[in-house]
């Protein structure tokens, strides 16, 4: 998509801070996770250089409520001396990353809600959630 010089643009400052958590109206802080919003369509992305919609490079740093859903769960028993979840969840602004969620691995299943505890797991280095509501589910 190509865009002219003459088209109004919204007020943003440079893309090379684009995962840069420290500006004037956010404070520094690490149990949040950051994720960009595109100036032109409006996708929210998770660090990416360029909007997977409209390609533009123009990107905002948002802050996430912290809350999502998870839309897969795994359990991974490689690389590993016990199994873990590795979970994909969709967040309430719209993007989707990789996770771990907390609990019983055999407990986690898709559509539960979660929010999140630490930004960065200081093995993996991925965020951690926990569930929102304890699972009620019948035995099956």
């Amino acid at each position: 998509m190509y865009h002219s010089g003459n088209v109004a643009r919204q007020a943003v400052g440079p893309s090379t801070g684009v995962l840069d958590p420290k500006t004037e109206d956010r404070r520094p802080d690490t149990e949040a996770v950051f994720y960009q919003c595109c100036t032109w369509c409006g996708t929210a992305m998770y660090h990416r250089v360029l909007c997977p919609v409209c390609r533009g490079s123009e990107l905002r740093t948002e802050r996430s409520e912290g809350t999502g859903t998870v839309r897969h769960a795994t359990v991974v028993h490689r690389n590993t001396p016990a199994a873990r979840n590795v979970s994909l969840i969709e967040m309430a602004e719209g993007f989707v990353l990789r996770g771990r969620v907390m609990g019983p691995l055999i407990g986690i299943h898709s559509g539960d809600r979660v929010r999140l505890s630490t930004a960065k797991d200081p093995v993996r280095g991925e965020p951690v959630f926990q569930l929102v509501d304890e699972p009620y589910r019948a035995w099956t």
